[in-house]
């Protein structure tokens, strides 16, 4: 049984302090709403300030490369590019990141979490061969995987012709159904995803469905506590919070699980 105890900020700080920033390796197409997730979580519309590891600015990036936003100095986070060519030679880039990072003595360096982005726009196949290598040969230890799933707003249009198409529908019949339609394709698409990677040697840890991300002020806070209900150490739990300079809820909700 776990106890929730109240989080004392100076303590959260401190660790703050001691473990440095709170590292996520973002995955996906380059289609999946990447960097446009990455903004609302850090609440700005300003893309990153791209570091190498010497701690210079860079105009593009690879995977050792740490995007920071101003917005939000606490959250430091890695980018594989070209992920959705299922190149060997970028998936194999991607395991020795992850294993090094994964398993790094060095506080600083590790990465805490990974988002794996999958558009939901890409209804008919959602998942490629790109995906199924990672979750097949990608072993990421204790670093939690969750399966982000954006996009799913775009699925209305789809719902708008399905309706039309196989309900026989008109247009003015149709509208007030969308919403209701939708939702109810996203969760088969959602169902369909989860069988789908739940069959893989490395599957997500958890699963998040993500719609609007597109509009400035848009609430990451689901996607926050998934990422904190999923990490294992009570420390790392405390540096997630520590990095939430705006979502109070989420601040008192993770008081301290011990």
């Amino acid at each position: 049984m776990v106890a929730d105890i109240r989080l004392d900020p100076a303590e959260v700080k401190n660790h703050f302090n001691h473990m440095g920033h709170f590292r996520i390796l973002v995955l996906g197409r380059s289609n999946a709403g990447k960097t446009t997730l990455l903004q609302r979580v850090c609440n700005t519309t300003e893309l990153p300030e791209i570091f190498n590891a010497k701690g210079k600015k860079r105009g593009y990036h690879n995977i050792e490369d740490e995007l920071i936003f101003r917005s939000n100095p606490g959250f430091m986070f890695h980018d594989s590019r070209g992920f959705e060519t299922g190149s060997v030679k970028e998936l194999n880039l991607m395991k020795d990141f992850v294993a090094d990072r994964a398993s790094t003595l060095k506080l600083e360096k590790c990465i805490h979490a990974i988002w794996f982005c999958i558009s939901l726009a890409d209804y008919e196949r959602p998942i490629l061969a790109a995906e199924e290598k990672f979750f097949n040969e990608c072993n990421t230890g204790n670093v939690p995987v969750i399966a982000v799933l954006t996009k799913a707003d775009t699925l209305k249009l789809p719902a708008l012709n399905q309706l039309m198409r196989e309900k026989g529908l008109t247009m003015r019949e149709a509208k007030p159904r969308v919403g209701e339609f939708a939702a109810e394709m996203s969760g088969k698409l959602r169902a369909r995803i989860e069988s789908h990677l739940s069959g893989c040697k490395y599957p997500p840890k958890a699963y998040l469905t993500m719609a609007s991300m597109n509009q400035e002020g848009a609430d990451c806070g689901s996607l926050l506590k998934c990422t904190t209900d999923a990490l294992n150490e009570l420390e790392l739990q405390k540096l997630m919070i520590s990095t939430q300079q705006a979502n109070i809820v989420l601040n008192i909700e993770y008081s301290v699980k011990q």
